[in-house]
């Protein structure tokens, strides 16, 4: 376990942060970002970042009247009273449909997880950024590649060993309200296994296995917002587990493990 463990975690917002466009370099924005924040990187730092910032870098705005909806989206829409539309990217960003009501579709999305409407987004998406109808914001193709080629390139110009976190606003089952999960990650561990460790009391742990990117993504999305705040990158400092190479693999739960389906 690593010694920050009980130690300060920091969590800061990068401020004035500029309106990213298909085609950004993101890494480089998140440099120069860093410098008008006055933050100087150093070895164990990690980055948290919104995913629409990185899906609109990576040109993932999709213009709903370039969709051609299926009959199966059709059916879906009507069920729902969803545009017909948006059900037929949610449909091609699952990899199977679990609920759908009026103005809800859960999926289990393309990358592993359960989540409402295949994470796509139309909050925070200007019309200008496609000329013409209304845009949606799909995520990114690969978190987890997303996140270590912005990882690589911030190593290389620092010079220091970083983590990376992709976040999303997700809802709970049980629960109301939505809380940031992560959905991609390099450098940094998604789960980190207690079994064995002591307790207060000597006992050794048998089952804890904390998903630590995920309780860092709650953190950091306090941050973010969800409306206009404009800060869709955190600085972490202070992370109480060793950084370590992993994946976004690690945290979804096996199908034949999850008794909430």
């Amino acid at each position: 376990m690593n010694e920050s463990v009980g130690g300060a975690l920091s969590l800061v917002a990068l401020r004035e942060f500029p309106l990213v466009q298909s085609g950004d370099d993101l890494a480089q924005i998140i440099k120069q970002s860093l410098g008008q924040n006055g933050v100087t990187l150093q070895d164990g730092d990690i980055l948290v970042i919104a995913q629409k910032v990185i899906s609109k870098a990576e040109g993932r705005q999709i213009a709903l009247d370039a969709v051609q909806p299926r009959e199966r989206a059709r059916e879906l829409a009507r069920l729902t009273g969803k545009d017909p539309r948006l059900v037929e990217l949610i449909l091609q960003e699952s990899s199977q449909v679990l609920r759908a009501r009026q103005g809800l579709i859960v999926v289990e999305h393309r990358l592993g997880f359960i989540c409402a409407n295949a994470g796509i987004d139309r909050s925070n998406v200007s019309r200008e950024e496609i000329t013409g109808d209304e845009s949606v914001l799909l995520l990114p193709e690969n978190p987890d590649c997303s996140a270590g080629k912005i990882r690589s390139l911030l190593e290389e110009a620092f010079g220091v060993r970083l983590g990376v976190l992709v976040i999303d606003s997700h809802g709970r089952a049980w629960r109301n309200g939505t809380v940031g999960i992560s959905i991609g990650l390099s450098g940094l561990p998604g789960v980190v296994d207690l079994r064995g460790e002591p307790d207060l009391f000597g006992y050794r742990l048998q089952t804890t296995e904390t998903a630590a990117a995920d309780e860092l993504a709650a953190g950091a999305s306090l941050l973010m917002g969800q409306a206009d705040e404009g800060t869709p990158v955190i600085h972490v400092r202070g992370f109480p587990y060793a950084l370590r190479e992993a994946s976004f693999a690690e945290l979804p739960r096996d199908k034949e493990k999850d008794l909430f389906r």
